[in-house]
Order: C-alpha cells, then structure tokens, then sequence
C-alpha cells in the first residue's frame, strides 16, 4: 500500500493542478491570456511554504490533541494552505512594485519581466508604465486565485468550521493590507512624528503586516477546521503573534545584513528602499544630532554604493540597534514558547510548532 505524499509536498501539488486549471482555463484566449497566467503560475511557484507549514502545523496542533493523527490531511486543509500560499504570492507581487524591487527569489519581479517582455517585443507604449500595470493586475489575479482555491477546498467542511476559516483567511487579508500601508506611509511620516514612537510603529507594521499574517492567522486558520475551542485557538495565538513578530524582525536583518546569493535580493535593499524597520528606530534613537543627519541622508537613496551601503551596516552594529534587535527576537522566541506549556494541543504537534518557530527566526533567507 503507498504512503500518503508529505503534507508539504501534497500542498504544493494541489497549487500545481489548481494551476493548471488555470492554464486550461485561458487556452482559447489568445497569447497574451496564456502568458499572463504563466506569469501568475510562475508567481505562485517555490518559496520556503512558511504559511502552509503553519497552517498544517495548526490543524494537527488540534487534531491530535485528544485522538491520533488522522492517516492523511483532509484536503480542505491542504486547500487552505495551498490558497495561503497563493495569497502570499500575490502580496509579495505588489510589494515589489510598491518597493520597485528588481528581483525575486533570485529572478526578475513580476514588473520587471513585464518591462522586459513589452521591450523585447517591441510594443507600443512606456515599457516600464506597462510592465507595473500588468504586475498589478497579476497580484490581484493571485488574491482572485486564493479565494478560488479556499472555497474549493470548503465544500468539503462543516458549514460552521468554513464560516469560521472564512472569516480568518478575511481577516487575514485586511490586516496584511492595513500593514502594507502603514509600512509605506511610516517611509514618508516618520519626519512630523517623534521619535520615541518610531520603535512602536515600526512594530505596528510587523505585527500587522507580517505577525499575524505570516504565521498567527495561518496557525489558527488550520486549528478551526480542526475544529478548535476558544482556549486551543487562544494559546495558539499566544504562541503565533510572538513568532511572527521575530520572523519579521529576522527579516529585517537580513533586509540590511543578508547574502545575495542566499536571499535572492541586493545587500542592503531593505536601506535603499528606505523601510522604518525597529532596526533603523534604534540606530536613529542612538546616534548624535550629526550623525543622525548623514544616516537620514543616506537612508532611502536607490543609489546606494556597495561602501555606503557597509558605513550603514556598520552604523547599525556600532550603536547597538543589532544587538537590540537580536535580543527582542530571541526575547519572542522565549514568549512563543512558554505559550505551548499546559496548552492541550497534541504532544508530536508542539513538538513541530517548536520547530517551526526556530525555522522561522533563525535562518539565513
């Protein structure tokens, strides 16, 4: 008898038939429909599946906290996690036409292969016009796809536990929005606000725009189809926002300290997009009047050079705001765990919940 496929791998399964269903969708719809859907399905494809581990890793928590493992994840489940992972792609679409980031996981962002496709065939028009105009239509034809493959996955529900992953997977969505705001406003108002707020709102955005939406609501949307009480759905909270608060705050430094060839974008690219991260709060809070001054002047320049992109790290470390932000993750880290001690989830579950949470905080890309 065969096993049944690992739950990761069964995930990315169904986001490949969902995908191609898509393909055959658009098949008599000439070129240019074809195209963009491949741009999509190649959006959708790869990636670390941080959301759909801890959607799965939010069902079993639940799941097994009375009984064994059921012999193989319902596909509403693996649905949900796949459908997060859809979403995920579209918001990383329009963040990297929001940050005019060139690439993504070591390839072109979406603009800029539409850029570069609109050249190469030499149509009419601004290459560069077209090429963020398709990228946003390609992110909100990934939002489109999420809800699709969600819903395929409800018809197999309790009407109860759908309303109620329905509702998660909504508020998910909003939240990730709101965030995605706040972050691009805090580039531009952080100069009319004081600065012993700036470390607060910097974490307002990374609660908002990667806490709860990277690894909080993926948990607990697993955990209600499991069918989980308010104390399971609580603790499961409790354990989620602190992880997803050091999970951005890991890809903060990164952002700043990262490797090319491991994280797939420039040294540096979190300081040439300008992001108000709690890193860049701390060093601001700690330099003097003239210091302060040439880092702000530096800060957000697209032109950054390799050396002043080093003098910035540098920067960082010397003030302490690394060490800082080191120690809050470490400090989420501890939180996320005593959240588990006593919660009456499954035993293996909290065991792989534990492992989640140092795959995600500590880690090179």
């Amino acid at each position: 008898m065969s096993s049944s496929p690992d739950p990761i791998v069964a995930v990315s399964q169904r986001v490949e038939r969902f995908l191609q269903a898509q393909r055959d969708a658009v098949a008599d719809f000439g070129e240019e429909a074809r195209s963009f859907v491949d741009s999509g399905a190649a959006a959708a494809t790869g990636g670390k599946g941080f959301r759909a581990r801890f959607c799965l890793a939010g069902w079993r928590a639940v799941a097994t906290a009375e009984a064994p493992a059921p012999g193989h994840v319902p596909e509403v489940v693996t649905a949900a996690s796949a459908a997060l992972e859809v979403f995920h792609a579209a918001a990383l679409v329009h963040d990297d036409v929001i940050d005019r980031s060139d690439t993504r996981r070591g390839r072109p962002a979406a603009h800029r292969a539409w850029e570069a496709a609109h050249r190469a065939g030499r149509w009419a028009g601004d290459a560069a016009g077209f090429g963020t105009s398709a990228a946003i239509l390609l992110g909100d034809l990934l939002v489109a796809w999420s809800d699709d493959l969600l819903e395929e996955g409800l018809l197999a529900a309790e009407p109860s536990a759908a309303a109620r992953a329905r509702a998660e997977f909504a508020r998910m969505r909003r939240e990730v929005t709101v965030g995605q705001f706040l972050d691009i406003a805090e580039e531009s108002v952080h100069v009319v606000v004081p600065v012993d707020t700036h470390p607060d709102r910097a974490l307002r955005v990374a609660s908002l725009k990667s806490a709860r939406y990277s690894v909080q609501h993926p948990l607990q949307l697993g955990a209600v189809l499991a069918g989980a009480d308010d104390d399971q759905y609580a603790a499961l909270a409790a354990f989620g926002h602190p992880v997803g608060l050091a999970f951005q705050l890991r890809d903060d430094v990164l952002g700043v300290f990262g490797d090319t060839t491991v994280t797939g974008k420039p040294v540096g690219d979190d300081l040439r997009e300008g992001k108000r991260t709690l890193l860049v709060a701390y060093t601001r809070a700690a330099l003097a009047p003239g210091a302060l001054a040439v880092f702000d002047e530096l800060i957000g320049d697209r032109d950054l050079t390799p050396e002043q992109v080093s003098h910035l790290q540098q920067t960082i470390v010397d003030t302490g705001a690394l060490a800082r932000v080191e120690d809050r993750i470490a400090g989420w880290a501890a939180e996320a765990d005593r959240a588990l001690r006593g919660a009456r989830l499954g035993h293996a579950a909290v065991s792989e919940l534990r492992d989640l949470a140092r795959a995600a905080t500590v880690r090179t890309a």
